[in-house]
């Protein structure tokens, strides 16, 4: 079975995006004060579509943190919709520092195109 047309264009872009990396655009990811430290994190790409686009803004993701540090899960609560899973994938990669119980915070993530 031969790929469609739109699966060509879908992973030409997913492809694109890799290659792009956050390095052309802005991204940067803040958690809310006061709660656990972030010990890594990984900066999300900006998606190749969102990008020709033009697509800029916040993303917010609801984030629960194992004790050891390790992302649990992971809920969106804004943002445009190509921009949410770029921050998804970048968030299973952070560590946050041990504490003694399991915990809620939200994460926010700000893309801006180039000028």
């Amino acid at each position: 079975m031969r790929p469609s047309k739109w699966t060509k264009i879908v992973l030409a872009t997913a492809a694109a995006s890799v290659l792009c990396g956050a390095a052309a655009f802005g991204q940067s990811g803040s958690t809310d004060e006061g709660k656990r430290k972030v010990k890594s994190k990984v900066a999300p790409s900006y998606p190749e579509l969102a990008r020709r686009m033009n697509v800029a803004g916040k993303v917010k993701m609801e984030v629960v943190i194992t004790p050891d540090g390790k992302v649990k899960s992971i809920r969106t609560i804004g943002g445009h919709p190509l921009l949410v899973q770029a921050c998804q994938e970048a968030l299973k990669d952070w560590k946050f520092l041990p504490a003694n119980e399991e915990t809620t915070q939200l994460v926010e993530f700000d893309f801006h195109g180039a000028n």
